[in-house]
């Protein structure tokens, strides 16, 4: 699956059923609320579960995983606590195919390639330094990156984790020398106009926590000239 079941003018669903909602989510939003009180997408989808379905009362809605928030792509909500429950066992035990799509300024050396650091996350400044080897309070992150195609300026990566560290693939690739577009704090040299980076939560895969069937999901990228280009010249 892949299509769009449903677009408002701030939610766009990529797959509904009794016990799960998946929706592509746009740069901006926050998953879950935080500490600024910006409205999360979380209130979002509870309000478009509400108003589609007539519910009267508080609608149930479990987060079962995170994507920062100039990123975009899939995230998964639980409509049931039984999904949850079961998603989050998924999520935990990596039964969860999940493949991203960054964009880099610099073509890495290597044109596929596993990276290993041990990444230490700052919670002052929110953000995450890689090292070689591990050091104090450190954790083990490792990813598989593809480059799949080049534009003249850009060049767009496939990843996939094995890890789900903070800020993992930002700050891996800025190790190599690829910071991904727009990322400043990971060191590429200017943002993106509308506070986004060219990092895309691009398709996801599980086996339905419930009836058992195999979901497969791809989410199309912001509507953006360089992703634009991307997709045209692959599905050449």
């Amino acid at each position: 699956m892949g299509k769009i079941v449903s677009t408002t003018d701030n939610l766009q669903v990529l797959h509904e059923d009794n016990h799960l909602i998946i929706i592509n989510k746009r740069s901006g939003d926050l998953v879950q609320g935080d500490k600024t009180g910006d409205t999360p997408l979380s209130d979002i989808v509870k309000g478009y579960i509400k108003k589609k379905y007539d519910k009267p009362g508080a609608v149930y809605l479990g987060v079962t995983h995170r994507l920062d928030r100039p990123t975009t792509g899939i995230v998964i909500f639980a409509k049931t606590s039984k999904a949850l429950t079961r998603m989050n066992a998924l999520f935990l035990n990596k039964k969860i195919a999940k493949t991203y799509w960054a964009m880099v300024k610099n073509k890495p050396s290597k044109s596929k390639d596993t990276l290993i650091n041990w990444l230490k996350k700052n919670p002052k400044n929110n953000k995450s330094t890689a090292y070689h080897k591990e050091v104090d309070q450190s954790k083990k992150a490792i990813l598989h990156y593809e480059l799949i195609h080049s534009l003249d300026r850009y060049h767009l990566l496939e990843v996939n984790l094995e890890t789900g560290r903070h800020h993992q693939i930002r700050c891996q690739l800025s190790t190599v020398g690829s910071p991904i577009k727009g990322d400043l704090k990971y060191g590429f040299d200017r943002s993106n106009p509308d506070g986004s980076i060219h990092l895309h939560a691009r398709n996801i895969s599980f086996t339905h926590p419930v009836n058992d069937q195999i979901i497969t999901i791809s989410a199309p990228p912001p509507n953006e000239v360089l992703w634009n280009e991307c997709i045209r010249k692959i599905n050449r």
